[in-house]
């Protein structure tokens, strides 16, 4: 498989940062007095969090524990990237349906605009994933040469992803405002992902989010 090994790293590290997307939902703040329907509000979203973080986290790590192993057989990389891929869109589409039913912020200026925002970004995403898993599933495993250009194909496609991944926290970091912030920093699910994620991958260097919650954790 020494053709498919390092475009499957390479797809691996093309995914990985997307997973850290979640983080923008966590922080910290001192701010007392939030109101108590926007808190009710935050713990509907956050409760949704750790749950989906955690399944997006574990389908990057699988793509790179295969991609590192270099006996991995196509059918092996097939299987293992079309799980993922399947994971990834699910817990996208699982945290868009959370934000979704919660419904925009109480009391929020423009809350409902940056709500839908979030959701719109968050369904993309799932729906591009999606897309990834049928064009892996499609792959010929059975020819080492037609399975790495395929694959090569899918890793050149998680350009698209970054740049909705970037969107993504953007809408996050948007709807984060003021006391939305305040209300989701006293969830202790979203401190969990925010606390994980401070001590994860450097991929969260580049992250808006990671910056905040790090310096601010505990």
């Amino acid at each position: 498989m020494e053709g498919t090994d390092p475009v499957n790293k390479k797809l691996a590290a093309a995914l990985s940062g997307g997973a850290v997307l979640v983080v923008a939902l966590s922080g910290c703040s001192s701010n007392k007095g939030t109101d108590p329907k926007l808190i009710a509000w935050a713990k509907t979203v956050c409760d949704a969090v750790p749950a989906q973080d955690a399944k997006i986290k574990a389908a990057n790590e699988a793509i790179s524990t295969t991609a590192s192993d270099t006996t991995s057989s196509a059918a092996t990389i097939q299987k293992t990237d079309s799980q993922a891929f399947q994971d990834m869109s699910d817990g996208y589409k699982a945290l868009a349906a959370a934000i979704s039913s919660a419904g925009a912020p109480p009391g929020v200026d423009d809350g409902a605009k940056r709500q839908q925002n979030v959701v719109t970004t968050l369904n993309s995403l799932s729906a591009s994933y999606a897309d990834l898993k049928k064009k892996v599933d499609a792959l010929d495993t059975k020819n080492q040469a037609k399975f790495a250009t395929g694959l090569q194909d899918v890793a050149s496609q998680t350009t698209q992803l970054e740049t909705q991944s970037k969107s993504g926290t953007a809408a996050l970091n948007a709807l984060e405002q003021g006391e939305v912030k305040d209300a989701i920093a006293e969830q202790a699910s979203c401190k969990k992902v925010s606390s994980t994620a401070s001590t994860g991958a450097s991929d969260t260097a580049s992250s808006p989010a990671s910056t905040s919650t790090s310096s601010t954790a505990g």
